[in-house]
């Protein structure tokens, strides 16, 4: 799976789930909803950079803090499409790829890359070009599982279609999940 897109953000280390998701500002588990206060506790113009298709680029332990699932539902609803960090915590990444949002890790992604750069990453080979200096450089490639997972949209998707037996599933089956 490669995803081709813009670097739209980019932030520091140790970006919490609270941050990103500030429980004084959710008033609704919506994801249209969320993705309206995505990061606005520390960068008020988030959600109007992120155009849809966007990449975040952030530093080390981003996500950590509390296991929210709210904060990636955010982030995707606000128009990201992948998260390039140099690493992220656990449990934001497994909630990010259950919800078909690729994060993906790579040892010092801050300094290879800025915003407005544009940007092709190869999620099984772990390869990452800057398309706009040239420069190549490897992340950790996400194993087939998990690439499956995203490609079906998160995991839901992906056992409704198993559920299925490889039909798609009509949203919201309550057979699903019986």
């Amino acid at each position: 799976m490669i995803i081709k897109s813009k670097v739209l953000a980019k932030f520091g280390d140790n970006i919490a789930t609270e941050m990103i998701t500030p429980s004084s500002l959710v008033t609704s588990s919506k994801p249209e909803e969320l993705g309206k206060i995505a990061c606005k506790a520390f960068d008020p113009d988030f959600v109007q950079k992120m155009t849809p298709g966007g990449i975040l680029v952030a530093g080390k332990n981003f996500g950590c803090s509390s296991s929210r699932e709210w904060a990636p539902v955010a982030l995707k609803a606000a128009g990201v499409r992948m998260i390039l960090t140099e690493f992220s915590a656990r449990i934001f990444f497994r909630n990010a790829i259950n919800i078909g949002l690729p994060v993906v890790e790579c040892e010092n992604v801050t300094t290879h890359l800025s915003i407005g750069d544009e940007v092709v990453v190869d999620l099984i080979e772990g390869s990452v070009k800057n398309t706009t200096t040239g420069r190549s450089f490897q992340a950790i490639p996400l194993p087939a599982f998990l690439i499956e997972r995203i490609e079906k949209g998160g995991l839901i998707a992906l056992l409704e279609e198993e559920q299925n037996q490889g039909k798609p599933a009509k949203k919201g089956n309550p057979e699903v999940y019986r």
